[in-house]
């Protein structure tokens, strides 16, 4: 099977950290963000992984033509910013069968053959894969019956569910997106669903982290290596 990794993110909101290397490449524990997203996927048989980069690509070709990974890695660099699905117009001609598509910059120990079986099983070209995360809310909650209040929380946390930056991916959506042009997840979930083409989602219950601040980063520093051996 095939995986498409997005790396050409500039990650603004990790800077300092990013001005020196890529999102992708940053540290977690001994190995580098990508190479451990590379070794999960190794680790479901997967055969083939494209990197979309952008930003400081010539960084992210170094670091994987100087690890043997076992299976076949490909960069692809785009000259122009495209977005979340954008990058998937440059491998027309390369994923013709059912691929995984996932942000460069997520730590998780998902189970793919389960979400991919999942997605196969379903009659939707696209599965996004969701993770329920709690957010926590700064107010105490009241309930009331009108004059008086029945009931007070303080300050509860409320449950989301969310997307987890990870897709999965039936060859069909690429008639969806357009050449050289930036597009969004957002702009290509928005397309199928207006024009009534089923999304389908699969709920995880693995670990998940999306390091897109600061404070995600020395989260996953503290957290991966627990949960890295489910």
């Amino acid at each position: 099977m095939q995986a498409v990794i997005l790396a050409g993110g500039l990650g603004s909101r990790l800077r300092p950290l990013t001005q020196a290397i890529p999102k992708a490449l940053l540290p977690i524990g001994e190995k580098a963000l990508l190479e451990i997203q590379i070794e999960r996927l190794k680790s479901f048989n997967f055969s083939t992984v494209y990197i979309a980069t952008n930003y400081k690509s010539e960084y992210i070709e170094r670091f994987i033509s100087n690890v043997n990974y076992g299976m076949t890695i490909c960069v692809s660099k785009e000259t122009v910013p495209l977005g979340t699905v954008g990058p998937l117009s440059l491998l027309r001609d390369k994923l013709l069968s059912t691929f995984v598509l996932m942000n460069g910059d997520i730590l998780t120990t998902l189970d793919f053959t389960k979400a991919c079986s999942f997605a196969e099983s379903v009659p939707s070209p696209l599965c996004v894969v969701t993770k329920e995360v709690e957010t926590p809310f700064s107010f105490g909650k009241i309930t009331h019956d009108g004059t008086y209040i029945k009931s007070m929380e303080e300050k509860p946390n409320f449950t989301v569910e969310v997307l987890s930056g990870i897709y999965i991916v039936k060859p069909e959506i690429l008639n969806f997106i357009p050449d050289n042009t930036y597009f969004g997840m957002d702009h290509l979930l928005n397309k199928l669903l207006a024009n009534k083409i089923s999304v389908s989602r699969y709920c995880m219950k693995e670990y998940w982290l999306d390091i897109g601040r600061i404070t995600d980063y020395e989260l996953a520093q503290e957290e991966y290596l627990n949960n890295s051996a489910e």
